[in-house]
């Protein structure tokens, strides 16, 4: 008998009435609104308006659902496509199944429009909402805890995943909570994520890669636990693969990006630096918020010094 365990829910849907509240679902959402809160605090911290993070959020979830969405069905497309499955399956998010790497993809497409539209720098913006990011991944992989999936070898640790779902193949048993390591996992990638920007000052996308690299090194990790169904290559899961190329591509673009464009933007929004009138009249460039300004250079003064001029030229005709 485990006197120590992480139960399984009973179920992963109550229904109100005929209408369905989804363990899965909700996970997304709150994090959708972590992740907006925390980007639009640090946006206006960096000099831009409140409600823009949330404004281009409306085009970045929908992509990112999309593209989520995309990316498991075209990798696991015999759950869908092979004899015996139905293809409807393919368009019931709410059973689970959103790749992150299509999620992000495609959401950075999303944000991408609606920072243009707005005439945003979309690195600026990038850099704002990474830490929230990580925090919506760490709320959302707990969807997967609801549905009693994507759970790690067999194992009898005393936080054991107690699994008690046979449908879809399950066979009940202990295995290790990888949604659980990958939700901590996220959560100090998002600290670290802050810690660097205010130390180091990240600018033009550079905290948005420093995330990337980060959360691929703990997917590495937490991907080779997994004993869910995935195809392989060279022995590797696919998620492995993708996480090795992924994590090069951000660590190149960070020394890169730092080599040709050093430090932070000054303005991120252009709007909001009209209306508090420039740099000049806000934080220096790179200044934290609630960091003073520096004073202004002494202007020469001109009319003393012509003033000066003329009298030593009367005196010397004098």
């Amino acid at each position: 008998m485990e006197l120590a365990y992480i139960p399984s829910p009973s179920r992963g849907v109550l229904y109100l009435g005929p209408i369905p509240l989804r363990g899965y679902a909700f996970c997304i959402i709150i994090g959708v609104f972590i992740a907006v809160w925390l980007g639009n605090r640090r946006w206006i911290a960096r000099g831009g308006q409140s409600g823009t993070v949330a404004d281009i959020a409306v085009w970045a979830v929908p992509f990112g659902l999309v593209g989520g969405r995309l990316y498991h069905v075209i990798t696991d497309y015999e759950l869908y496509f092979s004899p015996g499955r139905d293809w409807v399956d393919a368009f019931k998010v709410w059973q689970g199944g959103l790749g992150i790497w299509g999620a992000i993809a495609l959401g950075a497409l999303g944000a991408w429009i609606g920072a243009r539209r707005r005439g945003i720098p979309m690195p600026a913006y990038a850099d704002a909402v990474a830490p929230g990011i990580a925090l919506a991944q760490a709320m959302g992989r707990w969807g997967n805890w609801f549905n009693q999936e994507l759970y790690g070898r067999e194992t009898h640790v005393p936080w054991a995943l107690h699994i008690t779902s046979s449908e879809g193949g399950r066979v009940p048993g202990y295995y290790h909570p990888t949604f659980l390591y990958e939700s901590l996992w996220c959560i100090g990638v998002a600290f670290l994520v802050m810690w660097a920007d205010r130390r180091f000052k990240l600018g033009h996308g550079r905290a948005f890669a420093l995330y990337v690299a980060a959360y691929c090194v703990g997917r590495g990790w937490i991907e080779y636990m997994r004993v869910d169904d995935a195809h392989h290559i060279l022995g590797l899961r696919l998620n492995d693969w993708t996480a090795l190329i992924v994590f090069l591509l951000a660590v190149t673009y960070m020394i890169v990006s730092a080599r040709l464009r050093p430090g932070r933007e000054e303005i991120v929004e252009p709007l909001a630096a009209d209306a508090s009138g420039g740099p000049a009249a806000g934080a220096k460039p790179d200044a934290e918020p609630g960091e003073a300004a520096p004073e202004p250079a002494d202007e020469p003064d001109t009319a003393s010094e012509e003033a000066a001029g003329e009298t030593e030229s009367a005196t010397k005709k004098s």
